[in-house]
């Protein structure tokens, strides 16, 4: 393992870092009171970060502060459970995996590519989302979705889809790598195949036959095909997790750049959409041109909020600019249903535009300006986003804004940071922000005023986002090291932890149980000790 620098920045003073410690109930009763508050507080996680909001915080107690992933069996690529300690159970995933996973009625999601394959019928480079079982960790059903064949410049080879399915009810909602929104049936085919009935061609290679269809694979209700329908031109990879308020899902459509980095194939086709979740069918879109300004892509998920008391939607786009959306649609002169903004706010200082000499400075420079990658947080009436870039530009230039969700105002900023495309994750029993930054830095702040508490040096990349919950920081680095740090004023770090394999997916925790992704395994981690 690494040594992990800690450090104050900002000319703070270092101070002493210590552990409170509260008095030990040994009694039963109160001891039965604890267990059944914790059981209270579990609860799934069925979206990108759990309930739409954009934080990455769960109320739940009894987490573990430390475990071990184990030891390969050898000759294999499966683990040895008995070297692990606190590991409830390890799923293998392909050779690459960016989405997050999501918990929901007893089932575990996550997309990955098909480097592992389950079914010798799908062979190949694939999109894959699998369904496991929450107790055990078991293979129930997959989606298996073919590359688009355009390459590198719109479906990326080996990504794997990189969507957080959402889960509601019987229905999972997921962006394939093929820059479609799927509707599948949470049994998969075991119940039967509803809806869309084509699912053998649709998993079939081009100029290839219907495949026969089994339990193993997922049922498809309804497809939106967002190039065919919508005219966006995908760079690099459908990404967009789904948004989920009331009846209709909100999605990022990954609209952006050709290959050239320069040409923006689909000025005119919007960034963001709206789709009514029952049938699929287009219920409006972004009408603010963001298009037209994209410099480089649209990859934000978006994020629910309130402005003023009402329902509101916010999105980073790939501009710059941070957007706050009505959820009531209006009809535009061609009758269209359009959602206008509400406020937009420019997420990139002056500074970062413009050098001293009054002289343009252009993306990507490492000083420049940047869109926005990560989901916007709503918390407490304010919204947070960092800006940041496709990690391909390397470390540059960052800013955190805090933005007053009914004004549109900022209300603080922080360049301290440099380019994030991590989600800030904020702790509701102290108001403390966590952020964290390409460059390998996690970042400490005091959502109200934006002070900053300290820094702690991860040492590597960071491409996923910090979870907090039970008084604790997780995340993970592209090394495959993860850290545990106390969610606290002063810093404390309460473990760390080397993964065989790198971590860019952020880590959730679903009913006492906490998801850690790497590339290629998902395991769920309990403190065995609470579990008895």
């Amino acid at each position: 393992m690494k040594n992990k620098s800690l450090f104050i920045s900002g000319g703070l003073s270092l101070l002493a870092i210590f552990a409170f410690s509260g008095m030990q109930q040994t009694s039963k009763g109160v001891d039965n009171v604890s267990k059944v508050a914790a059981s209270k507080a579990s609860q799934d996680w069925p979206v990108w970060t759990r309930d739409g909001s954009g934080n990455l915080y769960s109320a739940e107690k009894n987490l573990p502060s430390k475990f071990e992933p184990g030891e390969f069996k050898i000759g294999t690529e499966d683990i040895d459970l008995s070297t692990t300690k606190n590991v409830l159970w390890v799923s293998k995933l392909g050779s690459q995996s960016y989405g997050n996973t999501t918990v929901s009625n007893g089932k575990v999601y996550i997309g990955t590519n098909n480097e592992s394959p389950r079914d010798k019928r799908h062979i190949g480079d694939r999109g894959i989302v699998y369904c496991l079982n929450e107790k055990t960790g078991a293979f129930e059903w997959q989606l298996v979705v073919p590359k688009l064949g355009a390459g590198k410049v719109s479906d990326w080879e080996y990504l794997g889809i990189c969507s957080s399915p959402a889960v509601e009810g019987n229905r999972v909602y997921v962006v394939a790598n093929s820059c479609e929104i799927l509707c599948l049936d949470t049994e998969g085919l075991k119940n039967g195949n509803q809806g869309f009935q084509d699912e053998g061609k649709f998993m079939a290679d081009k100029g290839k036959g219907a495949l026969e269809l089994n339990n193993l694979d997922a049922d498809i209700i309804w497809r939106y095909d967002m190039r065919k329908e919508l005219g966006v031109f995908p760079h690099n990879i459908a990404s967009s997790s789904i948004l989920i308020v009331g009846d209709l899902l909100f999605c990022t459509t990954s609209n952006g750049q050709d290959w050239s980095h320069i040409n923006i194939p689909a000025p005119l086709s919007p960034c963001i959409i709206a789709l009514n979740k029952k049938d699929g069918t287009l219920a409006g879109e972004e009408a603010e041109g963001i298009g037209k300004g994209i410099l480089h892509c649209n990859w934000s998920s978006p994020a629910k909020g309130k402005v003023k008391g009402k329902d509101a939607v916010f999105f980073g786009g790939g501009d710059g600019f941070l957007y706050a959306f009505d959820t009531k649609f209006k009809k535009d002169e061609e009758g269209y249903d359009i959602f206008k903004a509400l406020w937009k706010y420019d997420c990139n200082p002056a500074d970062y535009k413009k050098d001293k000499n009054g002289k343009e400075i252009k993306y990507p420079a490492a000083e420049g300006p940047s869109e926005l990658i990560a989901t916007p947080t709503y918390y407490k009436g304010n919204v947070y986003v960092a800006i940041g870039q496709d990690p391909e530009h390397g470390e540059g230039a960052g800013c955190l804004s805090c933005i007053d969700a009914d004004t549109g105002k900022k209300l603080w900023e922080s360049k301290k940071i440099k380019r994030s495309i991590s989600t800030c994750a904020i702790d509701a029993s102290n108001d403390l922000l966590f952020a964290a930054d390409y460059s390998g830095y996690v970042y400490c702040y005091d959502a109200k005023n934006g002070s900053l508490n300290w820094v702690y040096d991860q040492k590597a990349h960071m491409w996923g986002s910090p979870l907090v919950a039970d008084g604790k920081v997780y995340i993970g680095d592209e090394d495959g090291d993860f850290v545990v740090l106390a969610s606290d004023k002063k810093m404390k770090v309460l473990s760390e932890t080397y993964f065989p394999a790198p971590i860019y997916s952020t880590p959730i925790v679903a009913n006492g149980v906490l998801y850690v992704a790497t590339q290629s395994h998902l395991y769920a981690i309990r403190d065995e000790a609470q579990a008895k």
